[in-house]
Order: structure tokens, then sequence, then C-alpha cells
């Protein structure tokens, strides 16, 4: 018989994990978009381009995003999608942050993304060597590997500090 399986951290589990390390998979999705996204901001190595403030995410999307920094917090789900996946590409990418589109009475069906946006940004994290182009789609570079673990094991710490 095996033990139940845990559902959230333990104290000692978190410790055992900061003495192997912490990786991108062992902490919440949205804390860390929101951690490496503040990270990208602050380094200053991605710039928004001028027209972001004009673009919209995806063809059935009525307006662009409010958040002023949304390009930061999309530059980071990409860099996450990229390191969880083997390989990622354009089209796989735009089918994971497309979302639902309204039909009127019919019902609603799923649109993909926008992918001139998604290709802007991954070029963006290929010159700043977090991904490179492998075969056909992008993989992480083992410096972007060793980014996204340092800022999942910030979140881990945050998270462990404010309990």
């Amino acid at each position: 018989s095996r033990p139940p399986r845990a559902t959230h951290f333990r104290e000692d589990s978190v410790q055992a994990k900061m003495a192997r390390g912490v990786t991108v998979k062992d902490v919440p999705a949205h804390d860390f978009i929101v951690a490496y996204a503040a990270f990208l901001k602050k380094s200053g190595k991605i710039q928004i381009p001028e027209w972001a403030d004009l673009v919209k995410t995806a063809p059935h999307k009525e307006l662009s995003p409010l958040d002023k920094d949304w390009y930061y917090v999309r530059a980071a789900a990409i860099a996450r999608q990229v390191y969880l996946r083997k390989t990622a590409g354009v089209g796989g990418l735009r089918e994971h942050f497309g979302s639902r589109k309204r039909c009127g009475v019919a019902r609603n069906k799923h649109a993909i993304s926008s992918g001139g946006l998604l290709r802007k940004i991954l070029q963006q994290l290929e010159s700043i060597d977090v991904v490179k182009t492998a075969g056909k789609g992008r993989v992480i570079t083992k410096q972007g590997q060793q980014d996204l673990d340092r800022i999942a094991g910030t979140v881990v710490a945050a998270t462990e500090a404010s309990e």
C-alpha cells in the first residue's frame, strides 16, 4: 500500500526541494509567471515594441490587453511553456494561448491566438539566450533553464517566508 499523495507543500518537503533544487514544475504557474515577468521588466533585456499598445492578442478578441505590462507577462508564460515542453513551435503556442470565440447564437468554438505576436516574443527570448531554435520549434537553453529555475527558487522561498 502506497502513502497518499500530498496536495500541498509540507515544511520538510520544501526544505528537501531546496536542498536538491527547485524547478519550474514545483511552483504554481501564476506565481512563477508574475515573478518572471517582474524579472524581465526589471532586467530591461526585453523591449516592448511601439505597436504593443495597439495590437490584440488574438483575432477573436475585441480589445487589446488592459494591463500595461502584458507583454512581459506573455513573454514569461511563453518561456514557461517552452520549458515544460520538449519542443514548442508557434503553432502549438497559438493553440495553447487561444481561447473561446463567441459565435452569436451558435456554440462557442476554440480560436487560436496571434502568431506574429508569439513569434516576436520568441525572437526576443532567443536574443537574450533563453530559448533556441532546434528543428521544428524552440527548446530551452541551458542558461534559460538555470534562470527559470532560479526564479522558481525565489518563488518558493517567498511563499515559505510568507507562511
